[in-house]
């Protein structure tokens, strides 16, 4: 069993790879973004600020990831996953449930196929639609937390799933 924590800039490919993962392991995905959006949706007229939202966000997902690996299911937490307060949670739930603590980086490192991504893709009230800095997109991108003391995986997922998906589920079953 294991915690896995997404990482990546939107429109780099999380969500994807945490829909395969979850078809191969039974896995419970926790997407940030319709949490986050079903909060902005069900707080529409209370005018609830962005940060505000995030952090309420935030707080479901680790007790939804807390009460699913109670229940002894694998988790993906799909978000960016860019700070380092993400990186110590998701460690100390790994730990407290003796479960195995993965990390898989999603990187499309080409602002031009992320934007049209973004365009492409059916966005939640809580997604991005472009890229508003390509500086800030690289930023993001070499700057996004990672746990320091465990085996990661970063994959290039400008390629086809198909290219990469077997080599992350061997990350995920080592």
């Amino acid at each position: 069993m294991f915690f896995l924590q997404m990482s990546g800039f939107p429109g780099s490919g999380k969500s994807t790879l945490a829909k395969e993962i979850s078809k191969e392991f039974n896995a419970v995905i926790i997407d940030h973004d319709i949490v986050k959006s079903a909060l902005l949706d069900s707080m529409a007229k209370s005018h609830l600020d962005l940060a505000a939202s995030g952090k309420i966000s935030y707080a479901i997902d680790w007790s939804l990831a807390d009460f699913y690996l109670s229940q002894g299911f694998p988790v993906i937490l799909d978000s960016p996953c860019l700070y380092r307060e993400m990186i110590e949670r998701g460690l100390a739930l790994s730990k407290q449930y003796k479960v195995k603590y993965k990390y898989v980086e999603c990187i499309a490192k080409d602002v031009h196929v992320v934007n049209k991504r973004l365009k492409e893709r059916n966005n939640m009230i809580s997604q991005i639609t472009a890229i508003s800095s390509e500086e800030g997109f690289y930023k993001t991108i070499e700057n996004s937390a990672k746990p320091r003391d465990t085996m990661i995986l970063q994959i290039n997922t400008l390629q086809p799933l198909e290219e990469y998906i077997t080599e992350v589920i061997s990350y995920l079953k080592g």
